[in-house]
């Protein structure tokens, strides 16, 4: 039983891992929808900041899946790919309408005006129309350091403006990095490039720094996830079966008396004639004056008790031990409660020590002061006699073994 949530467990992990695969092979590179489910599985945290402005604007971005890890910041000149490009013919953006500055391969340099290949640049592209590591192989191609690709417009795509991850199935060949940023900042960014003052080789351009802090949280939130689903329920049950112990060992524990109590009760011999007395662990109140003295033996103690009329006394008269129903034989122990009701010395001991401080035969509460009134049984109550009782006579005295029930009273009597 205390394997099964580890075995639940192992069992979800793997079908999240298999759904995962199913997920990389059925959503390629060129679907969008791919790159933004690969995103709950796997991510990093990253910064694009514009860093020629005081203060620097900072964006949060989503560095790809894959091409080389990020390890420093990377500083360098940020610059659309639309603005010294175009689309080679016959691709051209009017047979395949789509953004402007999408960076869909193949590219052709225009204008008079074009990076520096000896200089550090950031190719920025948006996203669309062809897949995300086909724009980052024409940005490599065309000299870029890294990319920065943003998002789409949610009015005109209905995808959300979300940071995603980019991913593809087969990018060894790509040698920069590149990162994500929502299309709200990819606007903005465009903004402040056409309204900059700062060129580098004749293009409008803004400082742009890269950076990136992978987190390992990403890559093991699925897990704890389900390590949180499956062992908090187990967790919260240990608590409450462990609460509910506790309170039964504490209920257990007011219905035993107390070991040195009971030790202290006296104990007593049958040498084959008569109870040997013997004093408990603890010293005993002396008994009143109209307890019997149980050394004397129990010819002597009958005797006594006929000559006064009085019926033998219970203790007395008990020959075998309730819990074990076996007769008391020479040399045996027993011990003598308060209420005088004599066991086996170890038998009783054990009954009230570890399960119940009450006397198994007329159920007195050892650890309370004893009263014969309360507990005497129905010897000392009422004489025994064979007298038969008529069922509609009131009784006159406590009713006793011999009182019929009302049950066995003749059907015939009219009342």
């Amino acid at each position: 039983m205390a394997r099964t949530p580890v075995l639940t467990f192992l069992i979800v992990l793997a079908c999240v891992l298999q759904a995962r695969s199913s997920l990389i092979s059925k959503f390629s590179a060129t679907s969008a929808e791919g790159s933004w489910l690969w995103g709950w599985v796997w991510g990093a945290d990253s910064t694009v900041s514009v860093v020629d402005r005081s203060p620097p604007l900072t964006f949060h971005s989503r560095p790809a899946t894959f091409g080389p890890t990020l390890e420093n910041p990377l500083l360098g000149y940020v610059i659309p790919l639309s603005s010294f490009t175009r689309r080679c013919p016959p691709n051209d953006t009017s047979a395949n309408p789509g953004p402007s500055n999408s960076g869909c391969p193949v590219l052709c340099q225009s204008g008079d005006h074009h990076p520096d290949p000896t200089e550090s640049w950031i190719a920025l592209v948006q996203r669309g129309w062809c897949p995300f590591v086909d724009k980052i192989r024409e940005a490599q191609r065309l000299g870029a350091r890294a990319v920065v690709v943003g998002g789409e417009d949610p009015d005109i795509s209905g995808l959300p403006d979300t940071l995603i991850n980019m991913y593809s199935k087969d990018a060894s060949d790509v040698t920069i990095t590149s990162t994500y940023i929502r299309f709200a900042d990819y606007k903005e960014l465009i903004d402040l490039i056409d309204s900059s003052t700062t060129s580098h080789a004749g293009l409008k351009t803004l400082s742009l720094l890269i950076t990136t802090e992978y987190s390992a949280w990403e890559w093991y939130s699925p897990i704890l996830t389900f390590i949180i689903i499956l062992f908090l329920p187990s967790c919260l049950t240990f608590v409450t079966l462990l609460i509910h112990r506790v309170r039964l060992a504490r209920a257990a524990q007011r219905d035993r008396a107390p070991e040195h109590l009971v030790k202290s009760f006296p104990w007593r011999v049958w040498n084959g004639t008569a109870w040997e007395k013997h004093e408990g662990s603890l010293p005993q109140p002396p008994l009143s004056s109209s307890a019997v003295d149980l050394e004397s033996g129990g010819a002597q103690s009958s005797s006594s008790h006929e000559a006064v009329g009085d019926p033998l006394p219970w203790y007395e008269s008990q020959e075998e031990c309730i819990i074990c129903l076996s007769e008391f034989a020479k040399g045996d122990r027993v011990r003598e409660l308060p209420c005088h009701h004599i066991f086996h010395l170890d038998e009783i001991d054990n009954w009230l020590i570890n399960r119940k401080k009450l006397c198994p035969v007329c159920k007195a509460d050892v650890t309370e002061p004893w009263s014969k009134t309360s507990s005497a049984p129905l010897a000392d109550v009422a004489v025994v006699t064979d007298e038969v009782v008529d069922p509609l006579t009131p009784p006159t005295s406590l009713p006793t073994e011999r009182t019929p029930l009302l049950a066995s009273r003749d059907q015939n009597v009219v009342s």
